[in-house]
């Protein structure tokens, strides 16, 4: 299967299954629980129809819009998602070159492998910051003073990550930040040469936006349930955000909000806008879909705040379909991480799928 052969994001999807080593797709693509919320964050979308008016003239078509600002060639976010050169050794900078290419939003993640800096000095594109609150008051000061010295567009803060969600497909892989070759995984690794050499050989995995300030950002491996339950500041409270959003002092996001009160909340402490996110059902199986609660979310607040849909979207239709529920604009990680894959070497035949 070769890229030249996808057509979707699933067909992205079982390429990026066949390329990557077992534990490192299964950390993508992966969920909390039975993943059941994963499913249902696509399958909302099936359960409302599209009626098109027709003869509407549409010889010049503009699918630009203005999200939280910024001008985007299309009103559709690429999500911040942690540890991208986990996934091809040029992580992040690959994503905002893409970004910057297609005139579009992208954020990178407090767990992002490539520093604040690098990133607003490598593209113009408009960019957020995803801020996971820290217990080190110290750290979370650092991440928010370089954001607005680097110039960020804006901070998104997470609101529903302050434990990590029960991950078991990481649990059975045994899956650690940076990744290690264990027993079970070893032939997975061994059998996908492009991507071991490239982590083996590339420039050393590190995460550069803790790595001043604690051990587990200069390759100490640590699991991501690890990670989250010992690292994140289980007190944040709305007093938190409020305090943060006045630090931050610019376009302000709280991504994670899934019900009309908190988004009423976020009006009250004068955020810009809400990802309306379930962190792609990664934290609580069970959870309804963002696309779920959208319209009761936009009977809410519409028109006081901006409406992200964050989550499931795998086409443009789903896009569309949040769009017409009253959202500003949809967002997701997944269906650019899956194209995130190692090519096979210059000169080879097909793919290293196997």
């Amino acid at each position: 299967m070769r890229l030249s052969d996808c057509h979707n994001v699933e067909d992205l999807r079982q390429l990026a299954r066949r390329r990557l080593p077992w534990p490192v797709f299964d950390y993508i693509d992966g969920a909390a629980d039975d993943e059941a919320t994963k499913a249902r964050n696509t399958a909302a979308f099936d359960d409302v129809d599209l009626v098109p008016n027709v003869l509407a003239g549409v010889a010049q078509i503009d699918t630009g819009c203005t999200i939280m600002g910024r001008h985007s060639a299309l009103p559709l976010i690429l999500s911040p998602t942690a540890l991208q050169r986990v996934f091809h050794w040029q992580g992040e900078r690959a994503v905002a070159r893409a970004a910057e290419r297609f005139g579009l939003w992208f954020g990178i993640s407090s767990l992002a492998t490539v520093s604040i800096e690098e990133i607003a000095a490598l593209v113009s594109a408009p960019k957020m910051f995803q801020l996971y609150v820290h217990k080190d008051a110290g750290l979370n000061a650092s991440m928010i003073a370089r954001c607005k010295a680097a110039e960020f567009d804006a901070l998104a803060l997470t609101v529903d990550t302050i434990v990590s969600g029960k991950r078991e497909r990481c649990q059975r892989s045994g899956f650690t930040t940076p990744p290690r070759f264990t027993p079970s995984a070893v032939w997975s690794y061994a059998t996908r040469p492009r991507w071991t050499l490239d982590y083996v050989l590339r420039e050393k995995f590190r995460l550069p936006n803790l790595d001043t300030h604690v051990s587990e950002g200069t390759g100490k491996a640590v699991s991501i349930a690890e990670y989250f339950n010992t690292m994140l500041d289980t007190a944040m409270d709305w007093d938190t955000a409020a305090r943060i959003r006045q630090d931050w002092g610019g376009t302000f996001c709280l991504k994670g909000v899934m019900s009309a009160a908190d988004a009423r909340r976020a009006v009250e402490i004068g955020a810009d806008a809400i990802m309306v996110s379930n962190h792609g059902g990664r934290q609580l199986d069970g959870s309804r879909a963002p696309f779920d609660q959208l319209a009761e979310i936009v009977d809410a607040v519409g028109g006081e705040i901006e409406i992200i849909c964050d989550g499931g979207i795998r086409r443009g239709t789903h896009v569309l379909k949040a769009l017409a529920t009253g959202a500003s604009a949809a967002s997701g990680g997944r269906l650019y991480l899956y194209i995130s894959t190692p090519l096979p070497p210059r000169g080879s035949r097909g793919s290293s799928a196997r």
